[in-house]
């Protein structure tokens, strides 16, 4: 695959670094689309739902031959925690994480404009916080980091520290489960 064929639906700059780490070639395109969850959905099938109209909008509106698509939640209690809408949503979430277990659930879609194809995915890993004081809670809000992020952290990011383990993929907390993604490019590449 050459240079410009594979398009990032996403205007995450940790998904991005992600495929440049991984070493693919791509350009980048935001998706614009409503990310509400529809009623009864749950949260594998709402992830997956949104990876595939971010990259089936994008592969709408620009050129390009594969469409990547995806979409990130924290799940705690079977509730879905997606971006806060504002500090006392990031206090809230924060809160509820400290001491606890939780999910990150990716879901990412690889669309093949030539061929038709669209394959979904769903990737999940535990993250384990350890107890969070108030202090630390109100300094990180102050911070403006978690103000876009699913959770409200990012595990890359200065909330580092909150996280005693994970099970699972590490890529995947990041916003984009790259090990899945790269075999699904693979299946792709090889039916050419």
């Amino acid at each position: 695959m050459g240079p410009g064929t594979i398009v990032l639906a996403s205007a995450s700059p940790r998904r991005s670094e992600l495929m440049e780490l991984a070493g693919i070639p791509f350009s980048v395109m935001p998706a614009h689309i409503n990310e509400e969850v529809l009623p009864g959905e749950q949260p594998a099938e709402h992830v997956m739902r949104l990876s595939r109209e971010k990259a089936q909008s994008v592969a709408a509106r620009t050129g390009g031959r594969l469409f990547i698509g995806a979409d990130t939640v924290v799940v705690l209690d079977d509730r879905i925690m997606g971006k806060p809408a504002d500090e006392r949503e990031a206090h809230e979430m924060l809160s509820a994480l400290s001491g606890r277990t939780h999910e990150v659930i990716t879901g990412f879609t690889l669309f093949d404009r030539e061929s038709g194809v669209c394959l979904s995915r769903s990737v999940r890993t535990e993250v384990s916080f350890r107890v969070l004081g108030e202090q630390e809670i109100r300094s990180y809000i102050a911070s403006g980091c978690p103000m876009d992020k699913a959770g409200a952290y990012a595990i890359q990011g200065r909330a580092v520290h909150f996280v005693r383990s994970i099970r699972g993929s590490y890529t995947n907390v990041i916003g984009l489960p790259m090990a899945e993604l790269y075999e699904l490019l693979q299946t792709i590449q090889n039916q050419q």
